[in-house]
């Protein structure tokens, strides 16, 4: 049995996406460290353990359904020149991503691939989590609380 195309490309896609987010967040980490924002830098690092666990659950779906873990071009990292643009660059990277397991839940259940549709739903909840934490903090910065 060969895998349904359309989930393959939303897993492969999901692959890529982890992976340039792991990339995004362990650069700003340690542009962060440079910074001497200490504590900004270990929350990076931290996001950047959880994007990793993400992959890995993707990469074992992935091994399961006889699909390749390989990701497509990843996409430029992006820096920021101050905390509040790194923050709004990763506020659009959580919500491309929030879109995607959204669209992928939506097929999964279409096609009645209840593991894979749980484990997206699973990475959308921290994606969720992930954009209100961004959000909290971009609101801290706009009341001065965050420099």
């Amino acid at each position: 049995m060969y895998p349904d195309p359309r989930l393959s490309g939303y897993l492969t896609r999901a692959l890529s996406h982890e992976l340039a987010a792991v990339q995004q967040y362990l650069m700003q980490s340690k542009l962060a460290d440079l910074w001497g924002l200490a504590e900004l830098s270990a929350r990076m690092r931290a996001d950047v353990n959880e994007e990793l666990v993400h992959a890995e659950r993707l990469m074992t779906r992935m091994l399961m359904l006889g699909i390749p873990c390989n990701a497509t071009l990843l996409p430029a990292v992006r820096t920021g020149r101050s905390v509040e643009e790194m923050l709004q660059i990763d506020r659009n990277l959580e919500i491309e991503a929030i879109h995607l397991y959204e669209e992928a839940v939506h097929y999964c259940t279409r096609i009645r691939d209840s593991e894979t549709q749980a484990l997206c739903a699973d990475i959308l909840q921290d994606e969720l989590g992930h954009l209100g934490e961004l959000d909290r903090m971009l609101t801290e910065i706009g009341e001065g609380a965050v420099r």
